[in-house]
């Protein structure tokens, strides 16, 4: 069981099922991408109810072929937050191959709180289906990260498990 201060998170099937979607569509299958995953905790779990595509905020994020997200860009996910009373849970990359994290993922995170979860899809997200496949990381400082376990199919949607 998840702790309070490292919760699990459910990301609802349908909207699992969009961001790989997306996350797909907008690499191409030639380009990294990636999303934050913004929700609500209660009771020692969170939930995800909006996505951000990193394009959205900053159109030039997938122009290199790797993310490149710039500083000024972090606005927008925190006003969208603001706005609908949300917070960032997590962010998701893809990568070509596997989804073991690189050097610049580990020294780069997109949220350097402690706790913060990031996750990469194999492969370009060409399957929201293949969970084993999907490397999950969570942020200890110091550009250090704990190796989680794979998501996994929950009762109202795909679980991460925060601890």
């Amino acid at each position: 069981m998840a702790s309070p201060d490292r919760p699990s998170v459910t990301c609802p099937y349908l909207l699992w099922w969009r961001l790989f979607r997306e996350l797909s569509r907008r690499g191409a299958g030639t380009r990294e991408s990636g999303a934050f995953l913004l929700g609500t905790r209660k009771a020692g779990a969170a939930t995800v109810r909006a996505l951000v595509f990193y394009d959205d905020i900053d159109p030039n994020a997938l122009s290199t072929g790797i993310v490149r997200l710039s500083g000024h860009a972090m606005n927008a996910v925190w006003q969208t937050c603001a706005d609908r009373g949300l917070e960032v849970l997590a962010d998701i990359h893809t990568h070509p191959g596997g989804a073991g994290q690189s050097r610049s993922d580990q020294e780069h995170p997109m949220v350097s709180m402690k706790g913060h979860l990031a996750l990469i899809a194999p492969r370009f997200a060409r399957s929201a289906f293949d969970l084993a496949g999907i490397g999950v990381y969570r942020y200890r400082g110091s550009k250090l990260w704990d190796d989680l376990p794979a998501p996994r199919p929950g009762w109202l949607g795909i679980r991460i498990r925060g601890a």
